[in-house]
Protein backbone atom coordinates (compact mmCIF):
# COMPACT_ATOMS: atom_id res chain seq x y z
CA UNK A 1 0.00 0.00 0.00
CA UNK A 2 2.84 2.38 0.82
CA UNK A 3 4.25 1.99 -2.72
CA UNK A 4 0.83 2.84 -4.17
CA UNK A 5 0.59 6.00 -2.08
CA UNK A 6 4.12 6.99 -3.13
CA UNK A 7 3.29 6.54 -6.81
CA UNK A 8 0.00 8.40 -6.54
CA UNK A 9 1.62 11.10 -4.42
CA UNK A 10 4.30 11.66 -7.05
CA UNK A 11 1.62 12.14 -9.72
CA UNK A 12 -0.21 14.67 -7.51
CA UNK A 13 3.09 16.41 -6.78
CA UNK A 14 3.60 16.94 -10.51
CA UNK A 15 0.20 18.62 -10.67
CA UNK A 16 0.79 20.82 -7.62
CA UNK A 17 4.24 21.98 -8.77
CA UNK A 18 2.77 23.02 -12.12
CA UNK A 19 0.78 25.72 -10.30
CA UNK A 20 3.00 28.79 -9.90
CA UNK A 21 2.02 29.72 -6.37
CA UNK A 22 4.86 32.14 -5.70
CA UNK A 23 3.70 34.20 -2.73
CA UNK A 24 3.20 37.36 -4.78
CA UNK A 25 0.64 35.49 -6.94
CA UNK A 26 -2.77 33.96 -6.29
CA UNK A 27 -3.02 30.37 -5.07
CA UNK A 28 -6.67 29.96 -6.06
CA UNK A 29 -6.02 27.70 -9.06
CA UNK A 30 -4.29 25.19 -6.79
CA UNK A 31 -7.05 25.43 -4.19
CA UNK A 32 -9.70 24.86 -6.87
CA UNK A 33 -7.85 21.75 -8.05
CA UNK A 34 -7.70 20.36 -4.51
CA UNK A 35 -11.40 21.06 -4.03
CA UNK A 36 -12.23 19.19 -7.22
CA UNK A 37 -9.95 16.30 -6.26
CA UNK A 38 -11.64 15.93 -2.87
CA UNK A 39 -15.08 16.28 -4.41
CA UNK A 40 -14.40 13.04 -6.29
CA UNK A 41 -14.39 11.36 -2.88
CA UNK A 42 -17.51 13.16 -1.73
CA UNK A 43 -15.54 15.54 0.48
CA UNK A 44 -16.31 19.24 0.78
CA UNK A 45 -13.98 21.67 2.46
CA UNK A 46 -14.00 25.25 3.64
CA UNK A 47 -12.15 28.23 2.18
CA UNK A 48 -10.83 31.00 4.40
CA UNK A 49 -10.00 33.82 1.95
CA UNK A 50 -7.81 36.85 2.39
CA UNK A 51 -9.33 40.32 2.40
CA UNK A 52 -8.70 40.89 -1.31
CA UNK A 53 -10.23 37.55 -2.27
CA UNK A 54 -7.31 36.58 -4.50
CA UNK A 55 -5.89 33.99 -2.09
CA UNK A 56 -7.40 31.47 0.26
CA UNK A 57 -6.62 29.00 2.98
CA UNK A 58 -8.50 25.74 2.69
CA UNK A 59 -9.21 22.85 5.00
CA UNK A 60 -11.28 19.69 4.80
CA UNK A 61 -12.16 16.82 7.11
CA UNK A 62 -11.58 13.30 5.81
CA UNK A 63 -13.36 10.66 7.85
CA UNK A 64 -15.95 11.04 10.60
CA UNK A 65 -16.74 14.46 12.00
CA UNK A 66 -15.58 13.60 15.50
CA UNK A 67 -12.96 14.76 17.97
CA UNK A 68 -9.51 13.20 18.27
CA UNK A 69 -8.38 13.64 14.68
CA UNK A 70 -5.05 14.79 13.28
CA UNK A 71 -4.40 17.99 11.35
CA UNK A 72 -1.98 17.67 8.43
CA UNK A 73 -1.03 21.22 7.50
CA UNK A 74 1.06 22.62 4.68
CA UNK A 75 1.51 25.95 2.95
CA UNK A 76 0.56 26.25 -0.70
CA UNK A 77 2.90 29.13 -1.57
CA UNK A 78 6.52 28.88 -2.71
CA UNK A 79 9.46 31.27 -2.88
CA UNK A 80 10.36 33.05 -6.16
CA UNK A 81 12.64 31.66 -8.84
CA UNK A 82 13.76 35.16 -9.89
CA UNK A 83 17.46 35.34 -10.67
CA UNK A 84 18.06 31.65 -10.03
CA UNK A 85 19.84 29.45 -12.57
CA UNK A 86 17.71 26.32 -12.97
CA UNK A 87 18.81 23.28 -15.00
CA UNK A 88 15.20 22.42 -15.84
CA UNK A 89 11.77 24.05 -15.83
CA UNK A 90 11.00 24.93 -12.18
CA UNK A 91 7.30 24.26 -12.76
CA UNK A 92 7.79 20.76 -14.18
CA UNK A 93 8.86 17.93 -11.88
CA UNK A 94 12.00 16.44 -13.40
CA UNK A 95 13.69 13.27 -12.16
CA UNK A 96 17.47 13.09 -12.15
CA UNK A 97 19.61 10.63 -10.22
CA UNK A 98 16.97 9.65 -7.71
CA UNK A 99 15.80 13.21 -7.08
CA UNK A 100 12.65 15.05 -8.10
CA UNK A 101 13.48 18.64 -9.05
CA UNK A 102 11.00 21.52 -9.13
CA UNK A 103 9.96 24.55 -7.11
CA UNK A 104 8.12 23.36 -4.04
CA UNK A 105 9.08 19.70 -4.31
CA UNK A 106 10.74 19.83 -0.92
CA UNK A 107 9.10 22.92 0.58
CA UNK A 108 6.43 21.65 0.82
CA UNK A 109 4.16 20.33 -1.88
CA UNK A 110 5.39 16.73 -1.49
CA UNK A 111 3.82 16.56 1.98
CA UNK A 112 0.54 17.95 0.63
CA UNK A 113 0.60 15.55 -2.32
CA UNK A 114 1.14 12.50 -0.12
CA UNK A 115 -1.64 13.55 2.25
CA UNK A 116 -4.01 13.91 -0.71
CA UNK A 117 -2.90 10.55 -2.10
CA UNK A 118 -3.87 8.90 1.18
CA UNK A 119 -7.41 10.33 1.26
CA UNK A 120 -9.09 6.96 0.47
CA UNK A 121 -7.23 5.43 3.43
CA UNK A 122 -8.15 8.28 5.75
CA UNK A 123 -11.81 7.85 4.84
CA UNK A 124 -11.74 4.45 6.53
CA UNK A 125 -10.70 5.87 9.88
CA UNK A 126 -12.62 5.94 13.13
CA UNK A 127 -11.03 9.36 13.69
CA UNK A 128 -10.52 11.98 11.00
CA UNK A 129 -7.63 13.64 9.24
CA UNK A 130 -8.02 17.36 8.64
CA UNK A 131 -6.00 18.51 5.64
CA UNK A 132 -5.20 22.21 5.98
CA UNK A 133 -3.56 24.38 3.30
CA UNK A 134 -2.44 27.94 3.95
CA UNK A 135 -1.26 30.87 1.85
CA UNK A 136 1.57 33.40 2.38
CA UNK A 137 3.65 31.29 4.74
CA UNK A 138 6.83 32.26 2.91
CA UNK A 139 6.25 35.98 3.49
CA UNK A 140 5.64 35.91 7.22
CA UNK A 141 3.09 33.15 7.95
CA UNK A 142 0.32 35.63 7.21
CA UNK A 143 -2.45 33.34 6.04
CA UNK A 144 -2.54 30.57 8.63
CA UNK A 145 -3.93 32.45 11.67
CA UNK A 146 -7.37 32.95 10.11
CA UNK A 147 -7.47 29.30 9.04
CA UNK A 148 -6.40 28.08 12.47
CA UNK A 149 -9.09 30.21 14.11
CA UNK A 150 -11.70 28.76 11.74
CA UNK A 151 -10.56 25.21 12.48
CA UNK A 152 -10.83 25.92 16.21
CA UNK A 153 -14.41 27.15 15.71
CA UNK A 154 -15.75 24.55 13.30
CA UNK A 155 -13.80 21.30 13.78
CA UNK A 156 -14.32 18.90 16.70
CA UNK A 157 -11.19 19.15 18.84
CA UNK A 158 -8.29 17.49 17.03
CA UNK A 159 -5.76 15.48 18.99
CA UNK A 160 -2.75 17.19 17.41
CA UNK A 161 -1.35 18.97 14.36
CA UNK A 162 1.52 17.96 12.11
CA UNK A 163 2.99 20.79 10.06
CA UNK A 164 4.75 19.07 7.18
CA UNK A 165 7.80 21.27 6.72
CA UNK A 166 10.75 19.34 5.27
CA UNK A 167 12.46 17.65 8.23
CA UNK A 168 13.63 14.42 6.52
CA UNK A 169 10.74 12.82 8.43
CA UNK A 170 12.39 13.56 11.77
CA UNK A 171 10.17 14.94 14.52
CA UNK A 172 10.93 18.59 15.28
CA UNK A 173 9.49 19.99 18.48
CA UNK A 174 10.69 23.61 18.42
CA UNK A 175 11.35 26.48 16.04
CA UNK A 176 12.30 30.13 16.37
CA UNK A 177 9.82 32.94 15.89
CA UNK A 178 10.27 35.77 13.43
CA UNK A 179 9.43 39.47 13.51
CA UNK A 180 9.74 41.11 10.10
CA UNK A 181 9.85 44.91 9.80
CA UNK A 182 10.21 47.46 7.02
CA UNK A 183 11.83 50.86 7.57
CA UNK A 184 11.11 53.68 5.12
CA UNK A 185 13.06 56.91 5.04
CA UNK A 186 11.87 60.02 3.18
CA UNK A 187 14.72 62.44 2.59
CA UNK A 188 15.04 65.81 0.88
CA UNK A 189 16.73 65.87 -2.52
CA UNK A 190 19.63 68.19 -3.26
CA UNK A 191 22.89 68.08 -5.18
CA UNK A 192 25.27 65.67 -3.46
CA UNK A 193 27.87 68.45 -3.13
CA UNK A 194 25.44 70.53 -1.06
CA UNK A 195 24.67 68.18 1.81
CA UNK A 196 23.57 71.06 4.03
CA UNK A 197 20.62 71.73 1.73
CA UNK A 198 19.03 68.31 2.00
CA UNK A 199 18.82 64.96 3.75
CA UNK A 200 19.99 61.74 2.16
CA UNK A 201 17.51 58.97 2.86
CA UNK A 202 20.28 56.51 2.09
CA UNK A 203 22.61 57.97 4.69
CA UNK A 204 19.90 57.91 7.32
CA UNK A 205 19.04 54.32 6.48
CA UNK A 206 22.70 53.29 6.64
CA UNK A 207 22.94 54.77 10.13
CA UNK A 208 19.88 52.85 11.27
CA UNK A 209 21.12 49.64 9.71
CA UNK A 210 24.43 50.11 11.50
CA UNK A 211 22.56 50.22 14.80
CA UNK A 212 20.75 47.03 13.88
CA UNK A 213 24.06 45.32 13.10
CA UNK A 214 25.35 46.36 16.51
CA UNK A 215 22.22 44.82 18.01
CA UNK A 216 22.86 41.65 16.01
CA UNK A 217 26.35 41.40 17.50
CA UNK A 218 24.98 41.98 20.99
CA UNK A 219 22.49 39.14 20.47
CA UNK A 220 25.29 36.88 19.31
CA UNK A 221 27.15 37.60 22.54
CA UNK A 222 24.12 36.32 24.46
CA UNK A 223 24.40 32.82 22.99
CA UNK A 224 23.08 30.07 25.27
CA UNK A 225 25.41 27.04 25.18
CA UNK A 226 22.51 24.80 26.22
CA UNK A 227 20.18 26.02 23.48
CA UNK A 228 18.85 23.37 21.08
CA UNK A 229 18.92 25.94 18.26
CA UNK A 230 21.68 26.56 15.72
CA UNK A 231 22.88 29.26 16.06
CA UNK A 232 22.12 29.27 19.80
CA UNK A 233 20.95 32.87 19.96
CA UNK A 234 18.55 35.32 18.35
CA UNK A 235 19.61 36.53 14.91
CA UNK A 236 18.98 39.77 13.08
CA UNK A 237 19.60 40.31 9.36
CA UNK A 238 18.75 42.94 6.74
CA UNK A 239 17.22 41.21 3.75
CA UNK A 240 16.19 44.02 1.36
CA UNK A 241 17.73 47.45 0.68
CA UNK A 242 16.47 49.89 -1.94
CA UNK A 243 17.22 53.59 -2.31
CA UNK A 244 18.48 56.46 -4.39
CA UNK A 245 18.17 57.57 -7.99
CA UNK A 246 21.67 58.84 -8.91
CA UNK A 247 25.10 59.06 -7.32
CA UNK A 248 25.06 62.86 -7.35
CA UNK A 249 21.61 63.32 -5.79
CA UNK A 250 20.85 63.12 -2.09
CA UNK A 251 18.43 60.20 -2.04
CA UNK A 252 14.80 61.08 -1.54
CA UNK A 253 13.62 57.58 -0.64
CA UNK A 254 15.16 54.50 0.91
CA UNK A 255 13.65 51.41 2.43
CA UNK A 256 14.97 48.25 3.98
CA UNK A 257 13.53 45.16 5.63
CA UNK A 258 15.01 43.23 8.50
CA UNK A 259 14.01 40.11 10.37
CA UNK A 260 14.63 39.21 13.98
CA UNK A 261 14.45 35.50 14.78
CA UNK A 262 14.12 34.66 18.45
CA UNK A 263 14.07 31.35 20.28
CA UNK A 264 11.23 30.72 22.73
CA UNK A 265 11.43 32.90 25.80
CA UNK A 266 12.75 36.01 24.06
CA UNK A 267 10.38 38.83 23.13
CA UNK A 268 11.36 40.43 19.82
CA UNK A 269 9.31 43.55 20.55
CA UNK A 270 11.18 44.09 23.80
CA UNK A 271 14.51 43.55 22.07
CA UNK A 272 13.61 46.10 19.41
CA UNK A 273 12.19 48.71 21.81
CA UNK A 274 15.43 50.79 21.96
CA UNK A 275 15.67 50.73 18.17
CA UNK A 276 12.06 51.90 17.89
CA UNK A 277 12.93 54.81 20.17
CA UNK A 278 15.92 55.63 17.97
CA UNK A 279 13.72 55.60 14.86
CA UNK A 280 11.31 58.03 16.53
CA UNK A 281 14.19 60.34 17.48
CA UNK A 282 15.64 60.33 13.96
CA UNK A 283 12.19 60.96 12.53
CA UNK A 284 11.72 63.99 14.77
CA UNK A 285 15.19 65.31 13.91
CA UNK A 286 14.54 65.12 10.16
CA UNK A 287 11.07 66.64 10.48
CA UNK A 288 12.55 69.60 12.35
CA UNK A 289 14.36 70.50 9.11
CA UNK A 290 11.89 69.27 6.48
CA UNK A 291 8.43 68.56 7.82
CA UNK A 292 7.46 66.39 4.84
CA UNK A 293 10.38 64.02 5.50
CA UNK A 294 11.02 61.44 8.18
CA UNK A 295 11.24 57.76 9.08
CA UNK A 296 8.49 55.19 9.48
CA UNK A 297 8.70 51.57 10.60
CA UNK A 298 6.05 48.92 9.94
CA UNK A 299 5.81 45.46 11.38
CA UNK A 300 5.05 43.13 8.48
CA UNK A 301 4.73 39.94 10.48
CA UNK A 302 5.21 38.55 13.95
CA UNK A 303 5.25 34.75 13.93
CA UNK A 304 5.51 33.08 17.34
CA UNK A 305 8.06 30.37 18.07
CA UNK A 306 7.19 26.74 18.72
CA UNK A 307 8.22 25.97 22.27
CA UNK A 308 9.42 22.39 22.84
CA UNK A 309 7.18 20.46 25.24
CA UNK A 310 8.90 17.76 27.27
CA UNK A 311 7.23 14.39 26.65
CA UNK A 312 4.57 16.12 24.55
CA UNK A 313 1.60 14.17 23.23
CA UNK A 314 2.14 15.25 19.63
CA UNK A 315 5.81 14.25 19.72
CA UNK A 316 5.06 10.83 21.20
CA UNK A 317 2.28 10.11 18.71
CA UNK A 318 4.25 11.13 15.63
CA UNK A 319 7.39 9.33 16.79
CA UNK A 320 5.28 6.17 17.12
CA UNK A 321 4.48 6.50 13.41
CA UNK A 322 7.92 7.43 12.10
CA UNK A 323 10.01 5.25 14.38
CA UNK A 324 12.15 8.29 15.17
CA UNK A 325 14.01 7.57 18.40
CA UNK A 326 16.60 10.32 18.07
CA UNK A 327 17.05 13.36 20.28
CA UNK A 328 14.50 16.14 20.28
CA UNK A 329 15.20 18.56 17.44
CA UNK A 330 14.70 22.29 17.11
CA UNK A 331 15.15 24.40 13.97
CA UNK A 332 16.06 28.04 13.46
CA UNK A 333 13.59 28.80 10.69
CA UNK A 334 10.09 30.02 11.50
CA UNK A 335 6.96 28.07 10.57
CA UNK A 336 3.24 27.91 11.19
CA UNK A 337 3.61 25.32 13.96
CA UNK A 338 4.01 28.06 16.57
CA UNK A 339 0.70 29.55 15.43
CA UNK A 340 -1.08 26.20 15.83
CA UNK A 341 0.49 25.74 19.26
CA UNK A 342 -0.52 29.24 20.37
CA UNK A 343 -4.11 28.38 19.42
CA UNK A 344 -4.01 25.39 21.76
CA UNK A 345 -3.12 22.54 19.41
CA UNK A 346 -0.35 20.09 20.35
CA UNK A 347 1.96 20.51 17.36
CA UNK A 348 5.16 19.20 15.80
CA UNK A 349 6.96 19.62 12.50
CA UNK A 350 7.48 16.49 10.42
CA UNK A 351 7.62 16.10 6.66
CA UNK A 352 9.57 14.62 3.75
CA UNK A 353 12.53 16.40 2.19
CA UNK A 354 15.17 18.66 3.67
CA UNK A 355 15.17 22.39 4.27
CA UNK A 356 18.71 22.36 2.88
CA UNK A 357 17.28 21.60 -0.56
CA UNK A 358 14.57 24.26 -0.35
CA UNK A 359 14.57 27.83 -1.72
CA UNK A 360 17.52 27.21 -4.04
CA UNK A 361 17.77 26.67 -7.81
CA UNK A 362 17.08 23.05 -8.77
CA UNK A 363 15.19 22.50 -5.51
CA UNK A 364 14.72 18.77 -5.05
CA UNK A 365 13.38 15.96 -2.91
CA UNK A 366 14.90 12.49 -2.84
CA UNK A 367 12.70 9.61 -3.97
CA UNK A 368 13.37 7.77 -0.71
CA UNK A 369 11.82 10.73 1.11
CA UNK A 370 8.67 10.28 -0.97
CA UNK A 371 8.65 6.63 0.12
CA UNK A 372 9.13 7.55 3.79
CA UNK A 373 6.40 10.17 3.61
CA UNK A 374 4.04 7.65 2.02
CA UNK A 375 4.79 5.10 4.74
CA UNK A 376 3.97 7.75 7.35
CA UNK A 377 0.57 8.41 5.76
CA UNK A 378 -0.24 4.69 5.66
CA UNK A 379 0.70 4.19 9.30
CA UNK A 380 -1.33 7.26 10.29
CA UNK A 381 -4.37 5.88 8.46
CA UNK A 382 -3.94 2.52 10.17
CA UNK A 383 -3.68 4.13 13.60
CA UNK A 384 -6.78 6.26 13.10
CA UNK A 385 -8.71 3.23 11.85
CA UNK A 386 -8.09 1.40 15.13
CA UNK A 387 -10.47 1.57 18.04
CA UNK A 388 -9.22 4.19 20.49
CA UNK A 389 -6.40 2.38 22.22
CA UNK A 390 -5.01 2.84 25.67
CA UNK A 391 -1.83 4.41 24.34
CA UNK A 392 0.07 6.90 26.52
CA UNK A 393 0.67 9.18 23.55
CA UNK A 394 -3.08 9.42 22.87
CA UNK A 395 -4.32 10.05 26.38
Amino acid sequence: MSAEIATKGRAILETLVAFDTTSRLSNLALIEWVEAYLANFGIAGRRVPNAAGDKANFYATIGPDVAGGVILSGHSDVVPIDGQDWSSDPWVVTEREGKLHGRGTSDMKAFIALALAAVPLFQQGRRPVHIALSYDEEVGCKGAPDMIASIARHVPAPMLAVVGEPTSMAVVTGHKGIALHEVRVRGHEAHSSLTHLGVSANNVAIGLMHELMELAEALKAQADPDSPFTPPHATLTVGIMQGGTASNILARDCRFQFDLRCPPGQDPLAILAPFMERVAAVDAEIKSRFEECGVTIERLSHTPPLTPVADGAAEAFVRSLTGDNGPALAVSYAAEAGQFARAGFATVLCGPGSIEQAHQPDEWIALDQIDKGAAFMVRLAERLAERPADRPEER
